[in-house]
């Protein structure tokens, strides 16, 4: 006995040691250039903050040798101790809250969470651009806080800025919708809130942000066709039309960091072995300041999947040569040796490439030593899950919230006549299932179930075990609707359903979920409130056309406390403003398009019916766009134009000929700028947020959008109160179409601009 409480006292003391060891790691942050360690590091001039970016990065670069440059290319970088550069891991995530899903990040007893915002779908679905950058603020902070305390990087490969294309696709749900302007507004907002400093220092990063995956990926694994062997055949007109347009803003407007090339080819070429996409567009045209990232293992996916070259010394060359800087993986780290070995690749293309690498990590002042001595350095676990971020993530889910249908006399309900509420459904208590894809570990969860018996007495019957509800129990539901006084069904997808990885074949709701959803419907006394929780559009159109179904809500998947968003909707304490940032399509529509089918516009020859609300002909179930309030806002257009001029030069040839179209360049658009002024007046009861859009329906040339979105603003109006509004349009900018050949144009003749239920014709001429 003595011998064995001996031996338990020496395993709680080692355990106790190691436990201790464990938080002392994690309490100081990983940098470079210690120089109160050791003071010799103050000679190398790559240690001196006082210098520039260039000669910092060159003096660094010129130290190295060819091995340890090339060590230098993967996400897991090694140390120096001759050079005082400790090991630095590239790969952390921020998509809607720090997550722990690379390996940069971890949570521990000191930080054991972070704000899970709702994932970016419905975050997009609020329209508020100022929303975007207020969260990625507040993610910045928090990551800094646990860098500061040795659990997280300082390079964040987030947003996902791909177009939600086709409604099967998994990651949609981490997407900001289909449309490219609310995309782009997104990236570039939601880059600015993750990177810029409170001090102004342009040269500087507070976090290093990554917009991905580039170029037209949005299919993961559909009917035997995966990511990693897809080839997205897309045209000029599509790639510069929809695809391109948020990474452009994204890298021009957000001054982002990083981009991630991504799996898949587009017209036959590795997009991270492409120097036209890489080299030639990111780092040509737009500039780039910062570095090209693959996705992981996207090398080795080029050459052992997709068989693009023959050795993989040829992997290694042709990604580096067409501008890759950094490997998500190894591959890179084993093999450039012997590409460069081979003459292959050249050492100055090693050098450009950990120089892209070098300086954003000195823009981040990881070179600058001990970082509590720096800006950021007071941040610590005190400034991670406070009232104010969680708030904030509340506020998201609140303004994302889409009201689709409200019969008179349904939502909202009243907290003092609803005396009992039955809460049906599978994702009636769900926790996980609201943070999505690329979660972290959220401060708490406040479930639907949680949020609505907060505000009344609630009996709850999920009636199906999980999302998949192969056998629902109807009777206990059934039960529970006919005795309450109103009944709120929460059903839709989770990871399970729609994630990496995971593309859906159908868009009705899974599993026995709509037979759960009308019988309870039918059985039910009161009010039958259908809550959606999912990513993509589903096909509802029972639920809509049935009468037992008094209102519908689509909660995207409304993050850590989506439950306390989800009730105050409910009972009026917040007026829904959320508007759908995708179209959903019927069924049909799944059983007649294949996802592979790249094209944005219609085939008449075909039937091929186009895609999203910029082209799609068919019919829908909700449009782009869509979402009701508790209140009605009227508009009144004050000032618009009916025509407006482009400028062209004497020799133009469209002076001497008709033409459909000129060149969408700023010699021709220098005066062509114009304010369409709007009265809006709030003729309700309750203060309301509203999003106006201004949408275009240019002429019918070069295959033009039937509709696009120019701008779109979120204001908040009290009840019988009127504000005005002013959308500033540039004709080259917000009225430029793009041709068959990806060039700008300005579409001569009428352009139909609608705002609200308001619609102005308006012509461009020369």
């Amino acid at each position: 006995m003595a011998s064995s409480r001996v031996a338990k006292l020496l395993c709680f003391l080692l355990c106790f040691c190691f436990r201790s060891f464990q938080v002392s790691a994690q309490s100081r942050a990983v940098f470079a250039c210690d120089t109160n360690s050791n003071p010799s590091l103050a000679s190398f001039a790559f240690c001196n903050p006082a210098l520039g970016i260039p000669q910092r990065v060159g003096d660094l670069v010129n130290r190295l040798n060819l091995d340890e440059k090339i060590a230098f290319l993967v996400n897991a970088a090694p140390n120096v101790t001759r050079l005082g550069i400790p090991r630095y891991e590239w790969w952390s995530e921020a998509l809607h809250g720090v997550s722990n899903v690379g390996p940069g990040t971890k949570f521990s007893d000191l930080v054991p969470g972070a704000t899970s915002f709702p994932t970016v779908i419905l975050t997009a679905a609020s329209f508020n651009a100022s929303l975007f950058e207020a969260i990625g603020k507040v993610v910045s902070s928090e990551a800094r806080a646990m860098y500061n305390v040795g659990l997280a990087g300082l390079t964040f490969w987030s947003p996902n800025i791909n177009i939600f294309r086709d409604p099967r696709w998994g990651r949609g749900h981490e997407t900001p919708g289909e449309d490219p302007l609310l995309t782009s507004k997104y990236g570039a907002g939601y880059v600015r809130g993750l990177q810029q400093r409170d001090d102004g220092n342009k040269d500087k990063l507070k976090v290093a942000a990554c917009c991905k995956h580039y170029t037209a990926y949005d299919l993961d694994n559909w009917k035997g066709v995966d990511r990693f062997h897809f080839n997205a055949l897309v045209t000029q007109q599509d790639l510069d039309d929809t695809f391109q347009p948020p990474f452009k803003s994204c890298v021009l407007d957000g001054n982002v960091a990083s981009v991630m090339c991504s799996y898949n080819q587009v017209n036959g070429k590795p997009t991270c072995a492409d120097p036209n996409l890489l080299s030639g567009v990111i780092r040509g045209q737009w500039k780039l300041n910062g570095y090209i990232v693959t996705d992981c293992d996207s090398v080795d996916v080029l050459y052992n999947a997709q068989h693009y070259v023959k050795t993989p010394e040829e992997a290694a060359a042709v990604s580096i040569s067409a501008g890759v800087d950094l490997d998500c993986g190894s591959f890179l780290g084993i093999h450039t040796g012997a590409a460069v070995k081979a003459g292959l690749v050249k050492e100055p293309d090693i050098d450009r490439a950990v120089s892209n690498n070098f300086a954003t990590l000195m823009r981040l002042g990881f070179f600058d030593g001990d970082p509590s001595k720096q800006l950021y350095g007071n941040l610590g676990p005190k400034d991670v899950c406070t009232p104010a971020n969680q708030e904030l993530g509340i506020e998201a889910a609140r303004q994302g919230i889409v009201l689709l249908k409200n019969s008179q006399g349904s939502l909202p309900l009243s907290p003092k006549a609803v005396k009992n509420l039955a809460l049906v459904g599978p994702n009636a208590n769900a926790t996980s299932a609201m943070i999505g894809n690329y979660e972290g570990i959220p401060c708490k969860y406040t479930s639907p179930l949680h949020g609505l018996t907060a505000v009344v007495a609630t009996t709850y019957a999920p009636g199906c075990a999980n999302v998949s509800c192969p056998a629902p129990n109807i009777a206990e539901s059934t039960k529970a609707a006919a005795a309450a006084d109103a009944t709120v069904i929460v059903v839709g997808g989770d990871l399970s359903v729609e994630a990496e990885m995971r593309d859906r074949n159908d868009l009705t709701l899974p599993g026995q979920q709509q037979q759960l959803v009308t019988q309870v419907a039918n059985a039910a006394k009161g009010p039958v409130i259908l809550v959606i929780m999912s990513g993509g559009g589903m096909d509802v159109t029972f639920a809509k056309t049935n009468n037992k179904i008094t209102s519908i809500l689509w909660v995207g998947y409304p993050g850590q406390d989506g439950g306390a968003a989800i009730a105050d909707v409910i009972f009026g304490f917040h007026n829904p403003s959320g508007r759908l940032p995708v179209t959903w399509y019927p069924q049909s529509f799944v059983e007649k398009v294949p996802m592979t089918n790249m094209n944005m516009r219609p085939d008449p020859k075909t039937g091929y019916p186009g895609r999203t609300y910029r082209f799609y002909t068919g019919e829908t179930v909700y449009n782009f766009g869509d979402g009701l309030s508790y209140t009605q806002i009227n508009h009144q257009l004050v000032q618009a134009p009916r025509a407006v001029s482009v400028t062209l030069g004497g020799n133009h040839p469209c002076k001497s000929s008709l033409c459909q179209s000129v060149e969408a360049v700023d010699e021709n658009c220098q005066n062509s700028a114009f304010d369409i002024r709007l009265k809006l007046y709030n003729a309700g009861q309750m203060k309301a947020g509203h999003t106006v859009f201004l949408f275009s329906s240019p002429p019918p040339v070069h295959n033009a959008p039937r509709k696009q979105l120019l701008d779109f603003q979120k204001i908040s109006i009290e009840p019988k109160q009127d504000k005005i509004l002013k959308f500033n349009v540039d004709v080259c900018k917000h009225l430029g179409i793009t041709d068959e050949n990806g060039q700008r144009k300005v579409a001569l003749g009428q352009h139909v601009l609608h705002v609200g239920d308001l619609k102005h014709s308006l012509t461009v001429k020369i």
